[in-house]
């Protein structure tokens, strides 16, 4: 019997840390304006994870939530501002995680592009994965 993933993560001033016990899905990058500007960067990566696999272990009081659409918010840490996870109303037993928030190495890479109709007009994608103007 295999043994279940672990992963952990943080924010950027370490108040606030979180364990993934099961699978991350595929990596996706997403261009979409909100993405960007809740990132500051030219796209986030995000992948799916089970909501019963991920927990705070610490920090917790410092996950704030804002309600970006009415069908997603935004999980972020409360003194340093780094994003953690989004929750989308359609998809009640996921997290959308920010994958530059995990500590543990990842051996994945990337699977495709989204939202690549709306990316900044400066960002090339160079990388030959599959792009999507909209969400497949």
């Amino acid at each position: 019997m295999s043994e279940a993933k672990q992963y952990t993560g943080s924010c950027l001033c370490g108040g606030l840390r979180y364990e993934i016990r099961g699978e991350i899905g595929d990596i996706i990058e997403c261009h979409c304006q909100r993405c960007r500007k809740a990132n500051g960067s030219a796209f986030a990566s995000n992948a799916p994870i089970r909501k019963a696999d991920f927990q705070i272990v610490q920090g917790e009081h410092l996950l704030k939530r804002f309600q970006s659409t009415e069908t997603t918010q935004r999980c972020f840490c409360a003194d340093c501002g780094s994003p953690i996870i989004s929750i989308k109303t359609e998809t009640p037993d996921l997290y959308r995680l920010r994958i530059g928030t995990l500590d543990t190495p990842l051996q994945q890479k990337p699977t495709q592009h989204i939202f690549v109709a709306s990316k900044a007009e400066w960002e090339t994608i160079c990388d030959g994965l599959p792009q999507y103007d909209e969400r497949p």
